[in-house]
């Protein structure tokens, strides 16, 4: 089977990438951007084909799907670092969005919507979420609290229309938060694991710099995300959208004490202004 992977140099497509491969009866396919780092995948390169493409372009996406002829589609591909999508809502906006649509409508002129496509939402979906509403149901309802949350509410409700319209085989997912080896630094584990490495190195101050630790997150293996993204591609129903996630809710401070456990190091832990958003989900199911 030919699989395509948007986004297959991060940490969650690099992955999936590896365990198509490890199924051993696929033939995988993944789209990059001309500057995309390919450590994440630098051990897989000569098995999987790579194909240059912008999802902002909408004439490079077709001809990326039309060249690939993928079986089965895994968009993962966006822009996923929420801070950012304060500072650059419309850039967010543009990838996320436009970018599937570019997607859906190769599909649709290509006459491939009978293909399967998996769409990676996330948890931050539901935003404002009550203590009575959990766990949370996929019938929740969507109250978004940062530009990135809206922009992937707007990939999930496309998947839904697309597939209502025109007949595309849209499954949708919202993944809880993910962790794992090839996290980027920039998200709040592997930062506060960066920080404790430079301490120890005596390359900075023994003290970490943190945001908001009292909110609970749903915290699982990514490697157990792209199973359950597999599963809903092969096995969801069209149109439909599914829920992934461990179904515990820690404080990042428990994650952040954890790390603190693993080091002799003398560390002091400072709240700052800018690592505090302008509004925070609190709790996530």
């Amino acid at each position: 089977m030919r699989v395509l992977i948007t986004g297959a140099t991060g940490m969650g497509g690099s992955h999936l990438a590896d365990y198509c491969l490890e199924r051993g009866d696929i033939e995988v396919y993944g789209t990059r951007r001309w500057r995309s780092p390919l450590d994440n995948i630098a051990h897989i390169t000569e098995q999987i084909t790579l194909v240059e493409c912008d999802l902002r372009d909408q004439a490079g996406v077709r001809r990326a799907i039309e060249e690939v002829q993928p079986e089965m589609i895994f968009h993962l591909a966006a822009q996923s670092f929420v801070p950012t999508s304060w500072a650059a809502p419309a850039d967010t906006m543009a990838t996320n969005a436009i970018g599937q649509i570019h997607l859906l409508e190769a599909l649709r002129d290509l006459d491939m919507a009978d293909v399967p496509f998996q769409i990676a939402g996330s948890s931050e979906e539901y935003g404002l979420v009550l203590p009575e509403e959990t766990p949370i149901k996929e019938t929740n309802p969507l109250r978004p609290l940062s530009p990135y949350a809206v922009s992937k509410v707007t990939q999930d409700m496309l998947g839904y229309q697309y597939h209502r319209s025109f007949g595309l085989r849209t499954v949708r997912t919202r993944a809880f938060n993910h962790e794992g080896p090839r996290r980027g630094d920039v998200f709040v584990t592997s930062n506060f694991a960066k920080q404790i490495a430079l301490i120890e190195a005596g390359a900075t101050p023994p003290v970490i710099e943190v945001g908001n630790l009292s909110a609970r997150r749903d915290w699982h293996d990514v490697r157990d995300t792209v199973r359950a993204y597999w599963l809903a591609a092969e096995r969801g129903e069209p149109g439909d959208v599914y829920n992934i996630g461990r179904g515990e809710a820690h404080e990042v401070k428990s994650m952040l004490d954890l790390l603190l456990g693993m080091t002799d190091a003398p560390i002091e832990v400072r709240q700052v202004p800018e690592r505090m958003r302008p509004s925070d989900v609190e709790l996530l199911l």
